[in-house]
C-alpha cells in the first residue's frame, strides 16, 4: 500500500497597495499562493516579500500567517493527497533552494509575461505562483499544460484534484483548527474488572 500525505496551497488576497494593484488588472479573489506541508500552516513557502513594509524586496520566504503581512488577509486553501514520495521530492526541492536562498530573487520581470502572456525565464528567479507550480511539478505530482512562467494563482486549483477546505479570513481558520484540536473526542475505552 502507498503511503499518503497532503500538501496544501494558501491562495491569499492581503489587502496591501500591490495586491489592490495586481487585482485591478486580474479581477482575481486572490493574487498570492504559498504551499504549505501541514494543516495548522506553520510550515508554508513562497516567493514574496522578505519585509512586510517593502514589496520591492523579495525572494524564497517562508512565510507566517500569524504576521502583520497576513492579520486581516481573506484566504482560500485547498488541500491534494499525494504520495509519500511526491512530498518527499518536494520537500527535498524547497530544501535545497532554501540552502541557497540568497541566491535567488522574486522575479517581477516574469509578471510582465504573464500580463502579455509571454514565458519570461530567469535564472534562480521566480514569483509565488511560478514557484508553487515548479515544486508541484518537480515532485513529479503535477504536469502543468502552460509554461510555469505563465501559471497564476488562479490556475493552481485546477492543475489537479484540489479539494477547497477553507474560504475566508486566515484568522477564521486558525480558530478552526484550533477548535478542532480542542474538539477532538477521546476513544472510549473499556475498562475491563
Amino acid at each position: 500500500m502507498i503511503s499518503e500525505k497532503k500538501v496544501y496551497i494558501l491562495l491569499t488576497d492581503t489587502g496591501t497597495i500591490l495586491t489592490r494593484l495586481i487585482k485591478s488588472y486580474t479581477k482575481k479573489n486572490y493574487n498570492h499562493a504559498s504551499i504549505a506541508f501541514d494543516t495548522e500552516l506553520i510550515e508554508v513557502y513562497s516567493f514574496g516579500r522578505k519585509t512586510a513594509k517593502n514589496p520591492f524586496i523579495g525572494g524564497f520566504v517562508k512565510e507566517d500567517i500569524h504576521s502583520v503581512l497576513f492579520k486581516q488577509a481573506h484566504c482560500a486553501i485547498y488541500s491534494l493527497t499525494i504520495t509519500n514520495d511526491e512530498f518527499q521530492r518536494m520537500s527535498q526541492y524547497i530544501l535545497e533552494i532554501a540552502a541557497k536562498k540568497e541566491h535567488y530573487r522574486y522575479n517581477f520581470i516574469g509578471l510582465f509575461g504573464v500580463l502579455f502572456k509571454t514565458p519570461i525565464k530567469r535564472k534562480n528567479a521566480f514569483f509565488c505562483s511560478q514557484f508553487v507550480a515548479s515544486v508541484l511539478k518537480e515532485s513529479k505530482a503535477i504536469e502543468f499544460e502552460k509554461d510555469l512562467s505563465l501559471i497564476e494563482p488562479s490556475d493552481l486549483p485546477d492543475s489537479a484534484d484540489f479539494q477547497l477546505i477553507f474560504e475566508g479570513k486566515i484568522k477564521g481558520y486558525q480558530n478552526r483548527v484550533m477548535n478542532e484540536r480542542v474538539h477532538v473526542p477521546y476513544p472510549i475505552v473499556p475498562i475491563e474488572m
